[in-house]
Order: structure tokens, then C-alpha cells, then sequence
């Protein structure tokens, strides 16, 4: 892990505030081919937009060809992938790393997560906003206040029952509960849909419903009852996995903050944030995410250009002496298990000293 020392698990004011320091760092990078790192990319999205959509057009078209066989498992794993794809699309709508305005934006992030995925745009991006204000805070951020998973030692002691024998060996059905990520998600959207406290809402539930009735459509038309449970089964299971892991690696083991934590942007950020070290390939599998520290710092910053603003965040915290987390992939998802097995075991008893009997 490349860092000038280790974050301790309860981060307090370290240093003086650095004021802006998001401004000063724009006005260190050069210009790119686009103009500057927060340029927009619209070449990069459109070829990323219609790419996605041409790899759901082939899978669907090898849906039809195959008919009812259970050679349609290789077709789900696939729809999944593109649907992990495309709620990566959704994310960068939802912090407007498309379009510099709110409309087209919003156009984009319906249609990738409603249409495509089956998740509320809406609703997920009001979350999603406050787990970017306090990342990684124990009462603010909502990603760690989730009912599966135990973050922090206070919520894995307040477990009853069932859930606190699943908290126990979280560590362990980690991965195994990540295949219900994606059915967890569709049941919150429909929850916010009833709410009905989000903007868009006819829209959003029109385009929720026209997903699920075209999916069930096409599946009940082609494959048997069985086997289109079976279908959908393995693509939810498998699109859960594969956003599961994308998140995980992003905060999973790092500090986590209190009401009693006092910290200017900069710290807030960067203390609570890891990036995954790796290639091309890293960046597609995971959406950008993996520029983890870069994208907290500069949420509407496009992705491509989070790659290039990474070398200099990096030498920006180690000039004022922050840690800078990276981590291998597989590293940083060991470092997240370990986080989740060391909060959910049970406290060890005290030592008490026996008076000496001589």
C-alpha cells in the first residue's frame, strides 16, 4: 500500500485546513487533448454510450438465437456485465460527468438506471450525494448503515438474534450476500418510487415498469418457466456480485468517522477513500472507481480524465503529509474482509492480574 504512514481507525484534525484545495490543484494540471481535466469528454461517452448499447444488442440477439437452452446461462453472465456497465453510465449522469447541465444529465441517468438496470435514478442519486458529503461517516453515510452488514463494532453489538450470527462470519458471506445486492437495490428504488418523494417520479416509475415487463416479456417468450427463472436468478445474482465488488474496495477498511471527528474537505476525503492499483482493464471492470481519492475530490470530474489527475493528487498529499491509500485489487478487498471480521468478533475478556499467593 503506497501512503506516508498508516490512517488510524479514528481520524481527528491532522495539521492545518488547506483552503481549496481542490482550486489549486486545477490550477496545477496542464492541458489535456479535451482542454483540462474537467473539461467535458463528449467523444469518450458517446463512444462509451453507444459501445454498451451495442454489446446489449448482441446479447439479447444471442438470447433469441439460442431459444430455450441452458447454454442462456453464458447470455445472463453477460447481460449482467453490460448492466454493471451501463450503472457505471448512471453514476457518471448522476454527478453530471457528461453534460455540463442538470436535463441532459438526468436523460442519460434515467435511461441507463431505470430502462436498462431497473434501479431509480432518482432516489439513488440523493444517496448517493450523502455518502459523498460524509464518506465513511458512522451516522451520516448511508452505505454504511445498511442491514446486512455490520461496519462497525457498535452496529455488530446491537445485533439480535439471526442477524447476529450472520454478523459474526460476515466476513465470510461477504461475497455470498453481494448475489442479493441487486435485488436489494430494486426493492429500494420501488420503496422511493411509493415514497414518492423524488423529482420524475411518473417518469421514473414508467420506465421502471417498461423494464420489467419487457425483461419478464422477453424471457417468458423464449425459455421455458423454469428456465427463465433460472435466467433471471443468475443475472441479478451475478450483476449484484459484480457491483458489490466495484464498491467494495472503495472505503471498506479505512477510518471510520464519528460526530467527535472533525475534518476540513480535504482530510474528509481522502482519509476515508482507497484506490485500486491496476491497468486498463481495472479501469474498465470497475467504472473509474478505482480512482477512488481522485473522484471524492472532484465528483464531476469525467472519468477519463480521473487517471491523469491521479499523479497529481498523489504528490499534493504527500507534499502536505496526508496518506494516500492504493492498494492491488486483490489487496484491497483482503484488507476490506479483514475490517469486517475484526469489528463483528467478540470482545476479548480482561486480563485481570491475580494477587500473588506467596
Amino acid at each position: 500500500m503506497e501512503h506516508s504512514e498508516r490512517p488510524p481507525h479514528r481520524c481527528r484534525r491532522v495539521g492545518r485546513i488547506i483552503p481549496e484545495p481542490w482550486q489549486r490543484l486545477c490550477g496545477a494540471v496542464p492541458a489535456c487533448q479535451a482542454g483540462g481535466l474537467l473539461d467535458r469528454r463528449p467523444a469518450y461517452y458517446t463512444a462509451k454510450i453507444a459501445l454498451n448499447l451495442v454489446l446489449l444488442a448482441a446479447g439479447w440477439i444471442a438470447f433469441v438465437l439460442l431459444g430455450d437452452s441452458w447454454s442462456q446461462l453464458v447470455v445472463a453472465a453477460w447481460l449482467a456485465l453490460v448492466a454493471g456497465q451501463a450503472a457505471f453510465i448512471g453514476h457518471d449522469a448522476g454527478h453530471r460527468q457528461i453534460f455540463r447541465t442538470r436535463r441532459p444529465n438526468d436523460l442519460v441517468g434515467l435511461t441507463h438506471a431505470n430502462l436498462l438496470v431497473g434501479v431509480r435514478f432518482g432516489w439513488w442519486v440523493g444517496k448517493h450525494n450523502r455518502h459523498h458529503s460524509n464518506p465513511n461517516h458512522e451516522d451520516r453515510d448511508p452505505d454504511i448503515n445498511v442491514g446486512a452488514v455490520a461496519f462497525t463494532r457498535g452496529q455488530a453489538r446491537a445485533r439480535r438474534g439471526l442477524a447476529k450470527v450472520l454478523a459474526r462470519h460476515q466476513a465470510y458471506l461477504f461475497f455470498p450476500m453481494l448475489l442479493g445486492e441487486a435485488v436489494h437495490l430494486h426493492a429500494a428504488s420501488m420503496r422511493a418510487l411509493l415514497r414518492g418523494t423524488v423529482r420524475h417520479a411518473p417518469v421514473e416509475a414508467g420506465l421502471l415498469l417498461l423494464h420489467l415487463a419487457g425483461s419478464l416479456t422477453a424471457l417468458l417468450l423464449v425459455l421455458s418457466p423454469f428456465r427463465a427463472a433460472v435466467f433471471l436468478i443468475v443475472q441479478q445474482g451475478l450483476l449484484g456480485l459484480y457491483l458489490g465488488c466495484a464498491f467494495a474496495p472503495n472505503h471498506k477498511g479505512m477510518p471510520i468517522l464519528t460526530e467527535g471527528d472533525e475534518l476540513d474537505f480535504l482530510r474528509r476525503q481522502v482519509l476515508t477513500s482507497r484506490n485500486v492499483r491496476g491497468g486498463r482493464l481495472v479501469d474498465f471492470a470497475l467504472g473509474g472507481l478505482n480512482y477512488q481519492i481522485e473522484h471524492h475530490l472532484f465528483p464531476s470530474m469525467p472519468r477519463p480524465s480521473l487517471r491523469h489527475a491521479q499523479p497529481l493528487v498523489r504528490a499534493f498529499c504527500r507534499e502536505h503529509g496526508l496518506p494516500y491509500c492504493e492498494q492491488p485489487l486483490i489487496g484491497s478487498y483482503s484488507a476490506a474482509l479483514r475490517h469486517l471480521q475484526t469489528v463483528a468478533a467478540p470482545p476479548r475478556p480482561a486480563v485481570v492480574d491475580q494477587p500473588s499467593s506467596g
